[in-house]
């Protein structure tokens, strides 16, 4: 009984939400999404907004995407269909670089139906999973299917706002047909248009006013702009500490004697902090870990260490890295049998024959003649090819085993053979030189060879010829920044047609 009034009264206590210190509170620092939708049917040409509709409606785009900062903003344009020239990004600057290619010549079918670019933007903000936010109409007019989208756009809570393009006397424009036609600003329109989307409608200005007026500008104004409230520090709520205690006191309840268990079972209890990077790690992840501490001892010159390293793996890279480091450590016969082992599996692999047989020659390499005596490190630890040789190269820069230089010996007494010794030295030191010009040092990496760049050769007075050839025909190319628009719209029409969505 006691036992259950304490798991009780715990449970209470934690479903009340305890707390004792304060934290951050956590805000959406994107803003609220938004979708603007412009008009470019043939209308957008119309003079009644100086110079013509699509400048202002440019320029307005321009100033929104450099207000918005940070919020999620899309651009879809429209005219008979709507089609999706940037989806939802925070990024406004990568929206603002199609701006100067919107014109109505992009579009593959002229005419105007907003009520298709309402239902875009829905989809839009649903793919990318926004519950909430809001459209933006850049448009002149509007037909009878804007107001039925734009009421299925609020139902599924997206707000319909219209930025209004032109005036009330109107212009005349020629439409893609030929005709002769009047744009006209219909403010009485759409402004039920935009009361029906549940959103505000204003008249395009020559300052920020109608932006502010819309409230679009999202992280561009205030709190919006940062997601944070003054004083946004609220209590934590800390009553999952209670979760332990309660679960003892439901096991004392189920058995008898069990409290005593529960104590020595904490007692038990290991301390320290666990690895679980350790438990949760599969055998390749650690093998492939192991393999690039391989690579960081044998760059660091710690060729024991690496070969020990490199045989945690069983690949032809692995033992073709095992070779170099056992023929750097001066262990020839068990680097030729790690070159085996790693052409076994990878037969006549290039890196690996010649460094083979690079260490087979420092094998067979004598000493040159003469005494040893009074210099204690003379051949200490090593095979009797290494101390004259200058090793291999193997193929994209890899070092070869055995290319150590020597210790210093005292100068050999003289002997008739003197002259000979100090031509092999003389040998010797410049096959080194060679060799150490062509090695890197750079194990080769699990999966792929370690490459250096190699030199560039000099340009040729034919190849520099050329090379400005080239350049001069890339800037005969013509710029034309909408085209590349232009025929994405028109492979996107081509498509709804074959599938059967065209309007």
């Amino acid at each position: 009984g006691i036992a259950a009034l304490m798991a009780y009264v715990l449970g209470v206590l934690a479903l009340s939400g305890p707390s004792w210190r304060q934290g951050g509170q956590p805000m959406w620092s994107g803003g609220v999404p938004l979708v603007v939708a412009l008009d470019l049917s043939s209308a957008a040409s119309a003079g009644d907004l100086p110079p013509s509709r699509l400048a202002q409606a440019r320029a307005k785009l321009a100033r929104l995407m450099q207000l918005r900062k940070g919020a999620p903003v899309a651009l879809v344009v429209y005219a008979d269909d709507a089609y999706t020239v940037a989806p939802l990004t925070d990024d406004a600057a990568n929206v603002a670089l199609f701006i100067d290619s919107l014109s109505p010549d992009v579009m593959p079918v002229d005419g105007q139906r907003p009520g298709r670019a309402i239902e875009r933007s829905v989809e839009l903000l649903q793919r990318a999973g926004h519950r909430q936010g809001e459209i933006l109409l850049l448009t002149g007019e509007f037909d009878a299917g804007a107001s039925s989208a734009a009421v299925a756009a609020r139902s599924a809570g997206y707000q319909v706002s219209v930025l209004g393009l032109g005036s009330t006397r109107g212009a005349l424009f020629r439409s893609r047909d030929g005709a002769v036609r009047q744009a006209r600003l219909d403010p009485a329109g759409l402004q039920s248009l935009a009361r029906a989307g549940g959103g505000r409608f204003v008249a395009v200005t020559a300052d920020d006013a109608d932006l502010q007026a819309l409230g679009v500008l999202g992280s561009g104004d205030g709190a919006m702009a940062t997601g944070r409230q003054s004083g946004g520090r609220v209590w934590l709520d800390e009553g999952y500490w209670l979760i332990p205690p309660l679960m003892a006191l439901a096991l004392l309840m189920f058995r008898r004697r069990s409290g005593t268990a529960l104590v020595l079972l904490c007692l038990c209890l290991p301390w320290t902090p666990a690895q679980a990077r350790d438990w949760w790690q599969r055998p390749d992840q650690a093998v492939h870990e192991q393999l690039q501490r391989g690579n960081q001892a044998y760059r660091e010159k710690r060729y024991a260490e690496a070969a020990a390293l490199y045989r945690s793996g069983d690949t032809a890279d692995a033992h073709y890295n095992r070779g170099n480091a056992l023929g750097r450590a001066g262990q020839y016969p068990q680097a030729i049998a790690a070159y085996d082992e790693a052409l076994r599996r990878q037969p006549g692999m290039p890196d690996a024959l010649a460094n083979r047989r690079a260490v087979e020659a420092a094998m067979k390499r004598k000493p040159p003649p003469g005494p040893r005596q009074g210099n204690p490190q003379a051949g200490a630890g090593k095979s009797p090819g290494q101390s004259g040789q200058g090793g291999a190269q193997s193929r994209g820069g890899q070092p070869a085993p055995g290319t150590q230089d020597p210790p210093q010996r005292p100068t050999p007494p003289r002997s008739p053979d003197a002259q000979s010794e100090q031509a092999q030295r003389n040998a010797d030191e410049a096959q080194r030189e060679r060799m150490q010009r062509a090695l890197a040092n750079q194990p080769r990496s699990e999966g792929g060879r370690v490459t250096q760049p190699a030199e560039k050769p000099p340009e040729t007075a034919a190849q520099r010829e050329r090379r400005l050839a080239n350049e001069a025909w890339l800037r005969r190319i013509p710029d034309d920044p909408g085209g590349l628009l232009r025929a994405k719209l028109r492979l996107e029409h081509e498509r709804r047609q074959r599938e059967g969505f065209a309007p």
